[in-house]
């Protein structure tokens, strides 16, 4: 179980985290879990669903839920990469180029529906998000750190949208549905915001030094041998597999490695499970893959990861020690 100096364990750390987003958000108590390991675990989120969901509202809980610096990038089709990256701008009066930091100077950048501007505008995202540096006029300038992307987008059937780029998909290290609602759900909703908006009472569990110290933690959680060749047989399956065109990358394995140590200890548990892996695998490969005539729809993805995995010999080896 992953612990920091002040000896707040990164379950403890999580339940906050989850506490406090769920004041906002209704019983979405598989998806708050599922964005928590993806913060631990490094890496940005990408949520997917139609329009009126709460995507941006359950993103900006999440921002407001880390004492960070936050800002909002509203994706539309006429967005340039300048206007999220920046540019040098003439200064008449003393003659020189003076740099103007664009958004994607932040903390956690919320790319509101991300999916609304061109691939051209979406790309300006690639370097930030890999490398977290922005290059501008040739020069090369480090972002704050963490650095945390959350995105929205709806489906790629919705009206006025473009696909993201395969490079830029590769890029977000969980991508999550919010689901449907039931009656008892939406009744619920109804009477958290019948007469205020919870998202303006809440405020932050953590800091940005509570995220980049169990980022660190949860790398020591151990992964057998058997576990570790249990991700790499799941992510080789989808490189030989019929369906799809494109398998998944070598930063999907990592990225599912990293995930399931987050969960682990999220869990309070110091090793990694197969079980861990199984659950993790849909929402950490299914956006990496490329299924011929799916034309991007990800939970037609999800689920061909889910039957490659249950196509894969499970460990059961010893996998705590």
């Amino acid at each position: 179980m992953a612990e920091n100096k002040d000896n707040k364990t990164t379950a403890e750390l999580a339940k906050l985290i989850n506490d406090n987003v769920s004041k906002v958000i209704v019983d979405k108590e598989e998806q708050i879990k599922l964005i928590i390991t993806g913060i631990l675990a490094g890496g940005h989120i990408l949520i997917e669903d139609n329009p009126g969901t709460g995507k941006t509202m359950l993103a900006k809980a999440f921002a407001k839920s880390i004492n960070v610096s936050f800002k909002r990038v509203q994706f539309t089709p006429d967005l340039m990469p300048s206007d999220i990256t920046g540019l040098n701008i003439y200064n008449q009066k003393s003659g020189e180029f003076n740099l103007v930091k664009g958004p994607v100077f932040t903390n956690v950048l919320l790319a509101d529906e991300i999916n609304r501007a061109t691939p051209r505008t979406q790309s300006s995202l690639l370097e930030a998000m890999e490398e977290k540096q922005v290059t501008i006029d040739g020069e090369s300038l480090k972002l704050p750190e963490p650095f945390m992307v959350f995105a929205t987008e709806n489906p790629v059937e919705t009206s006025g949208t473009y696909p993201l780029p395969e490079a830029e998909l590769d890029r977000f290290i969980i991508k999550l549905s919010m689901g449907e609602n039931d009656k008892e759900a939406e009744l619920g909703i109804i009477e958290r915001y019948i007469d205020n908006m919870p998202i303006d009472d809440i405020s932050s569990v953590c800091d940005s030094e509570d995220i980049i110290r169990h980022r660190q933690e949860i790398k020591k959680v151990f992964v057998h041998d058997c576990i570790r060749s249990y991700i790499v047989d799941i992510v080789l399956a989808t490189r030989k597999n019929s369906e799809l065109n494109m398998g998944v990358s070598t930063r999907g394995t990592l990225a599912l490695l990293r995930c399931s140590q987050a969960y682990a200890a999220i869990n309070k548990r110091e090793y990694v499970t197969p079980d861990d892996v199984r659950y993790l695998a849909p929402y950490v490969l299914g956006h990496r893959i490329l299924a011929f005539g799916s034309a991007g729809d990800f939970k037609h993805n999800a689920n061909i990861v889910e039957k490659i995995v249950e196509g894969i010999e499970v460990p059961v080896e010893d996998w705590k020690a």
